[in-house]
């Protein structure tokens, strides 16, 4: 038996076949014109020029308008509190409007230079994210930077979660973020050097039992964002950010699927929380570095390293080797 992209499979008995096989498999062996003409067939085409994009200078954030979701808590308002320092007017989004008031009040005694606006969204309804982004465009003629943080959790594997359920975190975790950032777009373009960042999740790297639609969401908001990136490239900045285990509610705030046995859940999110030991706050800080210098992607903390590094090179048993892998760690720890 073989490990589909682990281990390589049995040679074909087909001389010829083996030979289209090794071809495909290793494109030095390619002539230039057939590579040329693989290019071709995979582009889409495509008005833009086939040089590469000059790279855009360093973000500004002194007097740039930024747009935040999920500001009301955790690296949320730590994006809030860091943009904030850096001189950076908010629009600041969240379902919780007391929490969300309460960012606001801080920000106005720390940085009272800074103009605040403060929206309450439902980012599960789609006809509310509608209006959300009406209303921004209505008071904001300037855009400079969009920040897609919010996010929720869904604890249960794919048959304890109902088709509803699974529909309400791809709701929030991926089809606001594309809504707003489909709104948002014309008018942040009519800035120079603008950026959008897309908050993924150490589970849009990885993908572990009983995160089916947490995952799905957060695979799909990265997907997203690379394409973005690439189509964007030398005229919006796109970051993809992968945090690994930062210090936030987003465990004990998550839900239990109904059909899953609800304590167990329970004591398991209870479990994960204990591991998210990564400060709020230097994660938001780094991301605002990467958007500075315009990078990619980011992975924030060892806990989302070490993962990627693990599916890369196992990219079907990564699971195994992980749960063994910090197993052996826990083991030493407790030395």
């Amino acid at each position: 038996m073989t490990e589909d992209g682990e281990r390589g499979a049995a040679a074909p008995a087909d001389p010829e076949l083996k030979t289209e096989l090794e071809t495909e498999l290793n494109p030095e062996l390619k002539t230039e014109g057939a590579l040329a003409a693989d290019a071709a067939h995979i582009s889409a085409p495509s008005s833009r020029s086939a040089t590469k994009p000059a790279p855009l200078p360093a973000f500004r954030f002194g007097g740039a308008v930024a747009v935040v979701t999920g500001a009301a808590g955790g690296m949320g308002e730590q994006l809030a509190y860091g943009l904030a320092l850096r001189g950076t007017h908010l629009v600041l989004v969240d379902r919780d409007a007391e929490r969300l008031a309460a960012v606001a009040g801080t920000l106005a005694r720390r940085r009272p230079e800074i103009h605040v606006r403060t929206f309450v969204a439902d980012l599960a309804d789609a006809e509310a994210v509608r209006r959300l982004a009406a209303d921004i465009l209505a008071v904001e003629p300037v855009l400079n930077l969009l920040i897609n943080n919010a996010g929720v959790a869904l604890a249960g594997t794919f048959e304890e979660t109902s088709a509803e359920e699974f529909d309400w975190v791809l709701a929030v975790n991926f089809a606001a973020p594309v809504a707003l950032t489909r709104a948002l777009l014309p008018r942040l373009r009519e800035s120079a050097d603008s950026h959008v960042v897309n908050v993924s999740s150490l589970f849009g790297l990885i993908a572990p039992p009983g995160q089916s639609a947490y995952s799905a969401s957060k695979f799909a908001l990265r997907g997203f964002t690379e394409a973005l990136r690439h189509e964007l490239a030398g005229e919006v900045g796109v970051t993809s950010v992968h945090p690994g285990g930062i210090k936030t509610r987003i465990a004990l705030d998550a839900r239990v699927a109904a059909a899953a046995d609800q304590e167990r859940s329970a004591q398991a999110m209870r479990a994960f929380n204990k591991v998210l030991t990564y400060p709020a706050d230097r994660a938001a800080a780094r991301i605002l570095e990467s958007v500075r210098r315009r990078r990619g992607r980011v992975l924030v903390g060892m806990s989302a390293r070490i993962p990627d590094v693990l599916a890369r090179v196992f990219p079907v048993t990564y699971w195994d080797r992980f749960v063994r892998l910090t197993a052996v760690s826990g083991r030493s720890g407790r030395r």
